[in-house]
């Protein structure tokens, strides 16, 4: 019987993860959404209100940037 490998996955692997899910929601496109989210530096409700706000993601990207 082969051995199950467990994917053990840490608290900051389920922060990016969700920060991913929400930039996503909004608009951003999903590489652009996963790189975003992994910079702790940029500020997550500041990108969503920003496109929310009527700002084209890859404009926000380039203000957060």
């Amino acid at each position: 019987m082969a051995a199950a490998h467990d994917i053990i996955e840490t608290e900051l692997d389920r922060v990016e993860r969700w920060r991913t899910a929400e930039l996503m929601r909004v608009g951003f496109p999903g590489d652009d959404a996963v790189a975003l989210a992994a910079r702790f530096d940029v500020d997550l409700h500041e990108a969503i209100s920003l496109v929310e706000r009527g700002c084209p993601p890859e404009l926000a990207l380039r203000i957060l940037s």
